[in-house]
């Protein structure tokens, strides 16, 4: 599992920052055998109102809802090259601030990046990204695809 450093009652940061999956691969490799780890991957994002209040839980949807979002609210997505994340802030009706961040295609194609680099098995969803339609082909584009049951 290499994501929720961002999670629905913390604070505003990347759901699955490339650099503390590096952090966490780096020790897993140590003890357990490569060909036996697949890395579980994000396909999500988090919607916190600003300024973060503990106790406070952020809204969660898939990609294409962000997108539309930041849109809807003339927000111009960023990337953070540190994390391999994109991220938005934006004023809603009320006048509130919000900060997103979620996954996209760049960023999802960090993690296959990653899992290639470190020679893993592969990669696993907790519950398929049917909101996320770029995953089949960014997949496509990198691996052979086997659905395991």
């Amino acid at each position: 599992m290499t994501y929720e450093w961002g999670w629905i009652g913390g604070r505003p940061m990347p759901v699955s920052p490339i650099n503390e999956i590096q952090k966490v691969l780096n020790y897993a490799v140590t003890a357990i055998p490569r060909s036996k780890i697949l890395m579980g991957v994000s396909v999500y994002g988090y919607d916190w109102k600003l300024p973060f209040q503990p106790g406070t839980l952020a809204e969660s949807f898939g990609p294409q809802i962000a997108v539309q979002r930041a849109a809807r609210y003339g927000a111009t997505i960023h990337y953070d090259t540190a994390s391999e994340a994109p991220y938005f802030n934006y004023v809603d009706a009320q006048g509130n601030e919000h900060i997103v961040w979620f996954e996209d295609a760049r960023s999802f194609q960090a993690k296959l990046d990653t899992v290639r680099t470190y020679g893993l098995r592969g990669i696993s969803f907790w519950s398929y990204p049917t909101e996320f339609p770029q995953v089949p082909y960014v997949l496509a584009d990198n691996f052979q695809v086997r659905k395991l049951s």
